[in-house]
């Protein structure tokens, strides 16, 4: 179909554009930015006035529940979702049943994912058999099946020979390995950070030193081994200090964090609000403000939603028995734009940066041709209105996962339409169209 998609703001941070321009899409790819090509005849025209045209986002961190976990969510549901959320490609951890440690799983979970024609799906093969952090898996194997990395998940591996071999094997082959910050030992069973108000309601912590111990180990590891690393949903501001440490020294490191981290603290656990219980957990606002702050200066390479589905039954349940995890498919965007609401607001180009750690920038960490809206690129496009307020409500949401700590909220930035390789996947209202 050929789209022509006028009036609107495109702001493409890859290309440094932010003006109102025209986008013109044809055979599922950008055909041209501002004037139309030579002999071009739309199929479709849609009016973006009042709307940002933006690459479609890209989330780093998004469970999708299948296999073996599909009464959490299904592939259908997340699907909707993302795509709801104008997320076109995603992240996907290997800690499904089974496991993503073989072949044929993750061609399997392609091939669904294909069949539903929305967002592009990118799994992660497990860098361990079973994640039990022993033996490692055919990397080769599952690149070729469509991995574009290899994660342990939330599980660490404890012998540290074990994961050395990994990034040894990895660096070999040019693999990166995707690694949550979380020593195996300290803080294990912990269910909020450690401090005051942990103490005070008598639940058993995560101190910080869980992250930067497990930095530290990582570092040295990257130095012995010369592998490139990216930190999963790091949570400390001394943790983002090590990082920024470690990228000036030259370790070809990245980072992200959740989303609900650059606004939440462990404060927001209320009176044990089980919406709360996430992991890693919320920490302390210096934390916070550590994070809003690594997003201006560029030490966090990108947001994710770090979407993690769970049903009422695992949710529903006293904080500390309660399955940790939250929704977050259609929050990425209006929690991207909150942040510059709060903080970069006096930002000149603060809009186009936030976009970038969802779009460009995490495409970048992950080594896809995604993010970015140039002239011959797979036109995956998400138009929103930066204007529209929404209550964030669980009946609301197209995700199966309900639970969420901004139940409730109100925020900026509603999904217009997403489209995908050129397809419209989404479109929440025709009054735009002619």
């Amino acid at each position: 179909m050929k789209l022509h998609i006028k009036n609107g703001r495109l702001i493409d941070p890859a290309n440094g554009i932010d003006a109102v321009q025209d986008l013109f899409i044809a055979d599922g790819k950008v055909a041209a930015v501002g004037a139309a090509p030579a002999g071009f005849a739309a199929e479709r025209v849609i009016d973006a006035s009042g709307l940002v045209v933006a690459p479609g986002l890209v989330d780093l961190s998004a469970r999708l529940r299948e296999p073996g976990y599909e009464y959490k969510a299904t592939l259908e549901s997340e699907m909707q979702a993302a795509v709801q959320g104008g997320v076109t490609s995603l992240v996907c951890p290997p800690d499904t049943d089974p496991v993503l440690d073989e072949p044929g799983l993750v061609e399997m979970l392609k091939h669904r994912a294909r069949g539903l024609n929305q967002a592009n799906v990118h799994p992660l093969g497990a860098l361990t058999v079973g994640l039990k952090g022993r033996a490692l898996t055919e990397m080769a194997e599952l690149t070729e099946a469509g991995c574009i990395g290899f994660s342990q998940a939330e599980v660490p591996v404890e012998d540290t020979t074990v994961l050395l071999r990994a990034m040894q094997y990895a660096k070999t082959f040019g693999y990166t390995v995707w690694l949550r910050p979380q020593d195996a030992h300290i803080g294990r069973g912990g269910i909020a950070h450690s401090g005051p108000l942990a103490s005070r309601l008598g639940l058993s912590g995560v101190p910080v030193m869980a992250e930067t111990i497990a930095l530290h180990t990582i570092f040295e590891l990257m130095r012995a081994s010369g592998a490139r690393v990216h930190l999963c949903r790091l949570s400390s501001a001394a943790g983002l200090e090590l990082v920024r440490a470690a990228k000036a020294e030259g370790l070809p490191v990245s980072c992200d964090v959740g989303v609900h981290h650059v606004h939440l603290t462990d404060a927001d656990i209320n009176f044990f609000d089980s919406n709360a219980r996430v992991t890693p957990p919320f920490r302390s606002q210096r934390d916070r403000d550590a994070i809003r702050a690594g997003l201006l200066d560029g030490t966090v390479d990108a947001l994710c939603s770090d979407h993690t589905p769970v049903d009422d039954d695992e949710k529903l349940l006293p904080f500390g028995e309660a399955s940790p995890g939250a929704t977050g498919l259609e929050l990425l965007l209006s929690l991207t734009l909150k942040w510059v609401e709060d903080y970069a607001a006096g930002q000149q180009d603060g809009l186009a940066r936030a976009l970038s750690r969802v779009t460009s920038e995490a495409a970048r960490v992950a080594g896809l041709s995604a993010g970015r809206l140039d002239v011959g690129a797979v036109a995956d496009v998400c138009l929103f209105d930066p204007a529209a307020r929404w209550t964030v409500e669980a009946g609301a949401l197209a995700s199966q996962g309900k639970h969420t700590p901004f139940l409730g909220y109100e925020l900026s930035g509603q999904v217009q339409a997403t489209i995908v390789a050129g397809h419209l996947a989404y479109e929440r209202r025709a009054a735009n169209a002619a």
